[in-house]
């Protein structure tokens, strides 16, 4: 067995694990995948197949946007979205990115779309380094200083008041909050009308 038909079944079984569960993933057969990106049925929603040649990952993999779900899609929107997809995977080439593809799409999903609807320039290209992965985690954390809130502490009467009213499930009983209508009435009073 070739070395490329060792790397497909190593992340078709990686594939598998990842999106068990996911309704958004089908697999079609051993080399084609779609991923829905987007809320269901929304024009700013895709479903992108990725398909694998022969010598994938060492070629880049067939980008296909031409499915019954993203006919609300024009030509040109399709094509420009294979385009910005085929960049990412000219970085990748001799590796596995169908997740990564599949998650590039998903995060910035908005963004290409929007560039679509007003022709701007596309998003930023995936992080292929790890530590490029840290130095970004890292400005980003010297930014925005992290603040903690404290902790409201509760004194033994409230916490028992709190346990009378909720309970030892957290909730509170059904119908505690209903009124009781002759006790209501009874309070209240009750007029006759003489005429």
């Amino acid at each position: 067995m070739s070395a490329t038909f060792d790397m497909q079944q190593e992340e078709l079984e990686v594939l598998e694990s990842i999106y068990l569960g996911d309704d958004c993933f089908k697999q079609i057969n051993n080399t084609t995948f779609q991923y829905k990106c987007g809320e269901d049925g929304s024009p700013k929603s895709m479903l992108l197949e990725i398909c694998w040649g022969e010598m994938y990952p060492d070629e880049k993999p067939v980008i296909n946007l031409n499915t019954f779900y993203n006919n609300h899609l024009d030509k040109t929107s399709k094509d420009y979205l294979c385009k910005q997809i085929s960049e990412q995977a000219d970085d990748m080439l001799g590796c596995a990115m169908t997740y990564t593809l599949f998650e590039w799409v998903k995060e910035n999903l908005e963004t290409l779309m929007g560039s679509i609807a007003n022709n701007l320039p596309p998003p930023p290209p995936l992080i292929s380094h790890p530590e490029d992965v840290k130095n970004e985690k890292n400005q980003k954390d010297e930014k925005q200083p992290k603040v903690k809130k404290p902790k409201e502490q509760l004194t033994k009467n409230q916490k028992k008041k709190l346990f009378d009213r909720v309970g030892n499930r957290g909730e509170v009983a059904r119908g505690a909050d209903w009124v009781d209508v002759i006790k209501h009435l009874s309070q209240t009073g009750f007029k006759l009308e003489t005429g």
